[in-house]
């Protein structure tokens, strides 16, 4: 290890995709890192904020890793030792589907101290900033937040323990299983509930489509929607009251609905 440097692993959530949505901390962190190895889903915009010596694409899609999960530990240890100070630069919040743990776990075994700077996750942030409302009154009580892919490349069995429930469902990373989505819920409720789907939420590039259970793959074919995007299924859907002047501050023109 170089003695000259301290070695550091700043794991930063970027929030969502606008990016004015991230926090002051983070931009602080950004700013005093050494190196930044950044995700898929981060607003490229943000690398502004730095002057790091190594600014690095780790990012990860469906059926594409610049690097393997494994990779990518292995190089936080490096950078560290050899810079010092890495930023781990994470779509949303680092700990939601983020792996941000187990890079933390990875650092810490090899010496090097971490922090963690929270970001909005896209469960949250993308629902709020089109007027959708995860829990209201005599509605909804509660929320789930899902993964559409686990590890094992699955849907989570947690989406039919969800779709019983009176619960608004976000479900992260699930449109290559929206199908699967929709015959469980309607296999398990005779509503044909509301449901959203917006993709690039908070970017200018933002599309969303609400629909039903019934009608949403139509929608999603006639708008041509696909990952990355969010799901979100519930009553409270019906209820969007969408910001139209945030959108326009985005740069999002129109809206399909």
């Amino acid at each position: 290890m170089n003695q000259t440097v301290q070695p550091l692993l700043t794991i930063v959530g970027a929030g969502p995709g606008d990016e004015e949505l991230i926090t002051l901390k983070a931009i602080k962190a950004l700013q005093n890192a050494n190196v930044v190895l950044y995700d898929a889903l981060v607003n490229e915009n943000l690398l502004h904020y730095t002057s790091a010596t190594e600014v690095i694409f780790v990012g990860k899609r469906f059926g594409c890793h610049a690097y393997t999960q494994d990779q990518i530990n292995e190089l936080i240890v490096v950078m560290a030792q050899k810079y010092g100070h890495v930023v781990r630069l994470k779509g949303g919040d680092p700990f939601v589907f983020g792996r941000g743990i187990e890079e933390i776990d990875y650092a810490e075994q090899h010496g090097i101290a971490t922090a963690i700077v929270p970001g909005i996750s896209s469960a949250l942030g993308v629902p709020a900033a089109n007027g959708i409302s995860l829990t209201q009154r005599h509605i909804a009580e509660s929320f789930w937040v899902i993964t559409g892919t686990t590890s094992n490349h699955e849907l989570s069995k947690d989406v039919t323990l969800a779709a019983q429930s009176a619960a608004t469902v976000v479900i992260l990373m699930g449109m290559h299983k929206l199908e699967q989505i929709l015959s469980i819920y309607q296999r398990h409720r005779d509503d044909d509930l509301p449901i959203a789907i917006i993709q690039n939420g908070t970017k200018s590039d933002q599309k969303r489509v609400i629909g039903t259970l019934s009608s949403i793959s139509q929608l999603v074919e006639q708008h041509q929607l696909s990952s990355p995007a969010i799901i979100i299924i519930g009553a409270t859907v019906r209820h969007a009251s969408l910001d139209q002047h945030y959108l326009e501050s985005i740069g999002v023109k129109e809206i399909s609905l």
